[in-house]
Protein backbone atom coordinates (compact mmCIF):
# COMPACT_ATOMS: atom_id res chain seq x y z
CA UNK A 1 0.00 0.00 0.00
CA UNK A 2 1.19 2.99 -0.78
CA UNK A 3 0.97 6.36 1.31
CA UNK A 4 1.75 9.97 0.13
CA UNK A 5 2.69 12.71 2.79
CA UNK A 6 3.13 16.25 1.56
CA UNK A 7 3.71 19.67 3.19
CA UNK A 8 4.05 23.18 1.47
CA UNK A 9 7.51 25.26 1.57
CA UNK A 10 7.00 28.51 -0.01
CA UNK A 11 4.89 28.16 -2.64
CA UNK A 12 5.74 24.89 -3.38
CA UNK A 13 4.00 21.59 -2.40
CA UNK A 14 6.38 19.12 -1.84
CA UNK A 15 4.66 15.36 -1.99
CA UNK A 16 6.36 12.03 -0.68
CA UNK A 17 4.82 8.76 -1.77
CA UNK A 18 6.09 5.75 0.05
CA UNK A 19 5.40 2.17 -1.33
CA UNK A 20 4.63 1.49 -4.81
CA UNK A 21 3.98 4.19 -7.36
CA UNK A 22 1.66 2.07 -9.47
CA UNK A 23 -1.86 1.75 -11.32
CA UNK A 24 -3.45 1.60 -8.13
CA UNK A 25 -1.35 4.98 -6.09
CA UNK A 26 -0.97 6.71 -9.32
CA UNK A 27 -4.70 8.35 -9.37
CA UNK A 28 -4.18 9.75 -5.84
CA UNK A 29 -1.37 11.54 -6.98
CA UNK A 30 -3.63 12.84 -9.74
CA UNK A 31 -5.42 13.72 -7.22
CA UNK A 32 -3.15 15.42 -4.62
CA UNK A 33 -1.71 17.77 -7.90
CA UNK A 34 -4.96 18.78 -9.01
CA UNK A 35 -6.11 19.88 -5.59
CA UNK A 36 -2.99 21.84 -5.51
CA UNK A 37 -3.28 23.44 -8.54
CA UNK A 38 -7.07 24.28 -7.30
CA UNK A 39 -5.67 25.83 -3.67
CA UNK A 40 -3.44 27.82 -6.10
CA UNK A 41 -0.09 26.72 -5.29
CA UNK A 42 1.44 25.43 -8.79
CA UNK A 43 4.49 24.16 -8.21
CA UNK A 44 5.35 20.65 -7.28
CA UNK A 45 8.05 18.47 -5.92
CA UNK A 46 7.75 14.70 -6.33
CA UNK A 47 10.35 13.38 -3.14
CA UNK A 48 10.57 9.22 -4.95
CA UNK A 49 13.33 8.69 -2.05
CA UNK A 50 11.02 6.00 -0.91
CA UNK A 51 9.83 5.16 -3.94
CA UNK A 52 10.19 1.56 -4.04
CA UNK A 53 8.68 0.44 -7.44
CA UNK A 54 7.60 3.04 -10.63
CA UNK A 55 5.28 1.54 -13.56
CA UNK A 56 3.66 3.23 -16.68
CA UNK A 57 0.84 4.26 -14.51
CA UNK A 58 2.85 6.13 -12.01
CA UNK A 59 5.37 7.85 -14.65
CA UNK A 60 1.94 8.68 -16.35
CA UNK A 61 0.83 10.59 -13.25
CA UNK A 62 3.80 12.52 -12.82
CA UNK A 63 3.61 13.09 -16.58
CA UNK A 64 -0.14 14.44 -16.34
CA UNK A 65 1.05 16.52 -13.01
CA UNK A 66 3.62 17.88 -15.16
CA UNK A 67 1.48 19.17 -17.80
CA UNK A 68 -1.40 20.04 -15.37
CA UNK A 69 1.37 22.67 -13.48
CA UNK A 70 2.71 24.09 -16.53
CA UNK A 71 -0.74 25.05 -17.79
CA UNK A 72 -1.46 26.37 -14.19
CA UNK A 73 1.85 28.50 -14.65
CA UNK A 74 3.96 26.24 -12.61
CA UNK A 75 6.04 23.19 -12.63
CA UNK A 76 6.18 19.75 -11.43
CA UNK A 77 9.93 18.56 -10.49
CA UNK A 78 11.18 14.80 -9.37
CA UNK A 79 13.48 14.88 -6.44
CA UNK A 80 16.01 12.12 -5.49
CA UNK A 81 14.27 8.72 -7.43
CA UNK A 82 16.05 5.38 -6.68
CA UNK A 83 17.86 3.66 -9.33
CA UNK A 84 14.54 1.79 -10.31
CA UNK A 85 12.61 4.62 -10.97
CA UNK A 86 15.43 5.66 -12.93
CA UNK A 87 15.97 3.13 -15.46
CA UNK A 88 11.95 3.95 -16.10
CA UNK A 89 12.86 7.51 -17.06
CA UNK A 90 15.84 6.16 -18.88
CA UNK A 91 13.61 3.49 -20.99
CA UNK A 92 10.98 5.84 -21.63
CA UNK A 93 13.59 8.72 -22.53
CA UNK A 94 11.57 10.83 -19.88
CA UNK A 95 14.40 12.04 -18.35
CA UNK A 96 14.71 15.12 -20.00
CA UNK A 97 11.02 15.90 -19.56
CA UNK A 98 11.46 15.05 -15.42
CA UNK A 99 14.50 15.80 -14.80
CA UNK A 100 15.17 13.80 -11.79
CA UNK A 101 16.89 16.35 -8.77
CA UNK A 102 19.78 14.64 -6.18
CA UNK A 103 17.87 16.58 -3.55
CA UNK A 104 14.60 18.03 -2.53
CA UNK A 105 16.19 21.62 -1.57
CA UNK A 106 17.51 21.29 -5.21
CA UNK A 107 14.60 21.01 -7.34
CA UNK A 108 13.03 23.32 -4.73
CA UNK A 109 15.73 26.21 -5.83
CA UNK A 110 15.72 25.19 -9.48
CA UNK A 111 14.80 27.69 -12.29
Amino acid sequence: MTTFASTTTGSTLVVRPEGRLDLVAAPELREIVAKSIAGGVVNVVVDLAEVDFLDSSGLGALVTGLKSTRQAGGNLRIARAPEQALIVLDLTMMQQVLFPYPSVEEALEAP
